[in-house]
């Protein structure tokens, strides 16, 4: 999917990009940021935001898994002032600038990178939604809660999709 931006009447602006200076689109992701390596996040960066944006959300998922699309991180209300995240975002419910981590299909909070089943490479979607309004919702919450929250609240949507396989 290409980025998105929804403007309304009489906006002008460069739709959302997400990207990563550790693997470009459609590629493997490097094995530091998977189960069979430290398992951190990447680092990631986005371009300026919609008008009128005043959080951020990002949702990691797998959509190739065996059981059905599996969740690897959930972060939201980032502040809007946000321009990308460093590499090794910490696991905890709450970062420094406030934003709140979920609970991914590891049932763990924060960042749990790929660890598929030995087979073909399987695609990992990191989505970033730019939204008109802070979910204040508590830590911990799920892909399903915050996809609910978000709804009716995007103003650009972007996303980048890496690769690996074992």
């Amino acid at each position: 999917m290409a980025p998105t931006t929804h403007l309304g009447a009489g906006d002008s602006a460069m739709a959302l990009e997400l990207e990563s200076p550790t693997f470009e689109a459609q590629a493997t992701i490097p094995t530091k940021y998977t189960c069979d390596g430290p398992d951190v996040s990447p680092p990631l960066s986005w371009n300026d935001p919609p008008k009128g944006t005043k959080s951020f959300t990002i949702i990691c998922d797998d959509p190739d898994a065996p059981g059905g699309t599996w969740v690897h991180w959930v972060l939201y209300d980032l502040p809007p002032d946000t321009s990308g995240l460093p590499e090794d975002v910490p696991k905890t419910k709450t970062l420094d600038n406030e934003a709140k981590q979920g609970t991914n299909d590891f049932r763990s909070i924060g960042y749990g990178g790929p660890c598929p089943p030995r087979g073909p490479a399987h695609r990992y979607f990191f989505k970033l939604y730019a939204l008109d309004a802070k979910l204040d919702l508590p830590p911990g919450k799920t892909k399903r809660d915050v996809e609910k929250a978000i709804e009716g609240h995007i103003l650009a949507s972007a996303e980048l999709v890496g690769l690996y396989k074992r």
